[in-house]
Formats: C-alpha cells, sequence, structure tokens
C-alpha cells in the first residue's frame, strides 16, 4: 500500500499548513505515507497529533511537484468540495487548500480521512457490504440530484466544455488509430442528443470514487473534472460497462439496476429520467475511456512517466473498444 517515503520537507511543510488552518501551534505530522492509486494526483495519509495528544488522521491529495500545472484546478475542486457539503452530499471535510505551490511545492487539499473501501471488487463481493449494496444505486441516484443541484455560482472557475469535440480531438491525436472507438465516435456524432440545461457535473462519479461502508456511502471522492455539462452525463458514466468490474448484469456500477437509479434521482429531483439520454453518455463513456486508455499509455510509453500502473492501463484499451462494440450492437446494457 506504501509507495514512497516522505520528505523531511514535506513533513515540516505540511505540519506548517495544518497549523495555519486549525490555529493550532503546537502540530505534528506523524506517519505520513504516500498512497498507491492515482493516475494524475498524489495521495498522502497522515495523522496530525496537536497539543502532544489528539490524533486527527487526514489525507493529502497534491499535484506532482514537477508537473507544473495551474492552481486553478485544485481551487475549483476545494471550492466544489465545499459547495457539495453545503448541498448534502457526503464529502470528506476539507480542512485546508492551496494553489501557490510555494506551501507544499504543489497545489494541494487537506482534508478529513473517512474509513471505508474504494476498491470496486471489494465493494462488489465481500460480505461487509451484502448489507448495502441493493441501496447503492438508488442512493447514487439521490446524492447526483444533489450534485446537479448545485448552484453553479459557488464553485470557482467552472468550465463549459464541448465533450463531444474534445473527445474527437483526443481520438485524432493518435496516428493508430482504433476502428472500434472510431465506429463508437461516428454514431455519438451521428446521434448527438440536444444539450439541456447545463448544471453542475462531477465528471467522475463511478464506483471506485465512492468511499463506502456497512452502512452505505459515506463520501464521494475526485472531484477534479467537475465542470458543467448535461446531469445525465454523471448517470450514464456510472452506468458505462468499464466500471461495472465485471459485475456486467448490475448496470449501475456493477451493484444496481437502471430503476433504482432512476428512482433515486427522480425522487430527489423532481425531474424525469431519459433512459435513451442516459444509454447515449454510457457509449460516450466506454469511448472516452478508451482513449483514456490510450492517453496513459502514451505517457508511459513517451518516457515523460515512467510507470507501471500506467502501461497496465494502456493495455486495457481493448476492454474498451470490445464494450463499444456491444453497444453498437445493442448488448451493452
Amino acid at each position: 500500500m506504501v509507495a514512497t517515503a516522505p520528505s523531511e520537507q514535506l513533513v515540516e511543510q505540511l505540519r506548517a499548513v495544518v497549523a495555519d488552518a486549525c490555529s493550532e501551534p503546537e502540530v505534528e505530522v506523524r506517519n505520513l505515507r504516500r498512497l498507491t492509486g492515482g493516475a494524475s494526483r498524489e495521495t498522502w495519509a497522515f495523522d496530525a497529533v496537536f497539543a502532544g495528544e489528539v490524533e486527527r488522521p487526514l489525507i493529502l491529495r497534491r499535484d506532482p511537484p514537477k508537473a507544473d500545472r495551474a492552481g486553478e484546478a485544485m481551487r475549483r475542486e476545494a471550492t466544489a468540495f465545499e459547495a457539495a457539503a453545503r448541498a448534502g452530499v457526503p464529502v470528506p471535510k476539507l480542512i485546508a487548500h492551496g494553489s501557490d505551490p510555494a506551501a507544499l511545492d504543489a497545489p494541494f487539499i487537506v482534508m478529513d480521512f473517512i474509513e471505508g473501501e474504494t476498491v470496486p471488487r471489494r465493494i462488489l463481493r465481500d460480505d461487509a457490504y451484502a448489507g448495502v449494496r441493493p441501496g447503492l444505486a438508488e442512493r447514487c441516484g439521490e446524492i447526483l440530484a444533489r450534485v446537479h443541484a448545485i448552484d453553479p455560482g459557488e464553485v470557482e472557475g467552472l468550465e463549459t466544455p464541448d465533450s463531444l469535440a474534445q473527445l474527437r480531438g483526443a481520438l485524432d491525436f493518435f496516428e493508430e488509430s482504433s476502428p472500434a472507438l472510431e465506429l463508437g465516435m461516428r454514431r455519438l456524432e451521428r446521434n448527438r442528443p440536444d444539450s439541456g440545461t447545463a448544471c453542475i457535473v462531477h465528471g467522475d462519479f463511478r464506483n471506485g470514487n465512492l468511499l463506502v461502508g456497512p452502512d452505505g456511502i459515506r463520501a464521494v471522492l475526485d472531484w477534479e473534472l467537475v465542470r458543467l455539462g448535461d446531469p445525465m452525463e454523471d448517470l450514464g458514466y456510472l452506468c458505462a460497462r468499464c466500471w461495472r468490474f465485471g459485475a456486467v448484469e448490475r448496470p449501475v456500477g456493477g451493484f444496481g439496476d437502471y430503476a433504482d437509479l432512476f428512482r433515486g434521482y427522480e425522487k430527489v429531483s423532481g425531474q424525469r429520467v431519459d433512459p435513451e439520454l442516459v444509454r447515449w453518455w454510457e457509449l460516450f463513456s466506454s469511448v472516452w475511456w478508451g482513449v483514456g486508455c490510450m492517453v496513459q499509455a502514451s505517457r508511459h510509453l513517451s518516457g515523460d512517466v515512467r510507470s507501471i500502473e500506467l502501461a497496465a492501463i494502456g493495455r486495457r484499451v481493448w476492454e474498451q473498444e470490445y464494450d463499444v462494440l456491444l453497444y453498437l450492437d445493442g448488448r451493452g446494457g
């Protein structure tokens, strides 16, 4: 689970950030360790000890120090966290955030640690979650309705991208074509639905970014793709075959059915879900993740980021090609 040992400089920098955020001059950082997972950001766990006695487990997420990224994305994610909490979306409590690399060598977020499980196969198979699995799909619908009700004015720097145009550009970037992904792309372009009223979308709401305990969903994680868009994008993304982790007979995250998800969403939002629109976004998500796997592979193969994890993700392009062909044949659901 531990990937990298921390430097003394990072420990001291983190101590200063937590001390300032919590107005506690006597802070000690203990057990700082980097966690595995996360292809674009680092995740560290640690304990903040106040006055030598009170211990508080926390999580640090930061951009890779040499990534040279602008801080606007981290600031947008932090304000989304705060707005989501006010809207009744389960998220960890935000402790501190910063877009100035001087504090922790990169833009960062510090948040409370919440006990729970994020590994999809455990959520789908372990007996500890057997009691909550039947209700997860409906609960996801309820949570997404609350996400989509967030006032966009509460989140800084929201973008409204043309997702389909971006996907086309990303696919065309690669000289080595993928016939299956190209077929899926053409189907999407021919059947593009009319855009409804744009709202805040999470952008990566799926099994794997949900922190689950024996009592249900405890937190929604990884808000780095938050933006303005079609609310049905989040529902379709959650249902895509790539996020069912082998349990393909359960379209919602591998743990539930469409009817449960739609019921939860409609109950809270008061708006009807269009299943055909959700299906369009399912196909979009499979093509998108197929291209995403190609991007991750290219990062490794180019030498920019030598990573076994990125190489392994890159080898999964064929899975998305298979899924896309199933969707085109009407068998993706």
